[in-house]
């Protein structure tokens, strides 16, 4: 089965708008949103086509098809416009025959792991900067951002099907891939 990953919509009705179609056109099952979903944060511009009610509304129409985690930049009244559960700091999924600890990335990341076992996946966004590598006997994987990219990256999110997790920006380019 195919899964997307995606983080960091930051507010923008662009991007989310193309991460929408890409998820219709991949074929996936399920949209997993690891964060930062409908405000641009103190730190942020403002991403393109900034409307937050826009991207909430898109996401919405989605409810049943998304699970999501918490970022940095997401709140309690955020929550209370989204028709999907999104307070969770972290989600432990079960996909594929692989155990993925999903989070935003601002709490556990590489430097500050979760609790793994070999072969578990942790895959998280907040840094804006696409990831698919191996750590020791696990692997950590980053989408990108949907619409703040860093360090010259492209707009991005991830595709998990089967063993196999590839990054792609939204002209359908492969940023990055790795086995599983």
């Amino acid at each position: 089965m195919k899964y997307m990953f995606a983080s960091d919509i930051h507010g923008s009705a662009c991007y989310c708008r193309k991460m929408l179609e890409a998820y219709e056109s991949q074929g996936a099952v399920r949209l997993i949103l690891l964060g930062d979903l409908l405000y641009h944060g103190p730190r942020n511009d403002l991403p393109a086509e900034y409307d937050p009610k826009q991207v909430l509304a898109m996401l919405n129409r989605y409810q049943d098809q998304i699970y999501a985690v918490r970022g940095n930049c997401d709140s309690e009244v955020d929550q209370m416009v989204l028709e999907f559960p999104m307070m969770a700091d972290y989600a432990l999924l079960a996909l594929n025959g692989k155990t993925i600890y999903a989070t935003h990335g601002h709490v556990y990341h590489k430097e500050a792991l979760p609790p793994m076992k070999t072969g578990d996946i942790l895959i998280h966004g907040h840094t804006h900067l696409p990831v698919a590598e191996t750590m020791g006997s696990c692997y950590l994987l980053n989408p990108g951002s949907v619409s703040l990219p860093k360090d010259g990256n492209p707009n991005s999110y991830g595709i998990l099907d089967g063993d196999r997790f590839t990054i792609f920006d939204f002209e359908g380019g492969i940023v990055k891939e790795i086995g599983l």
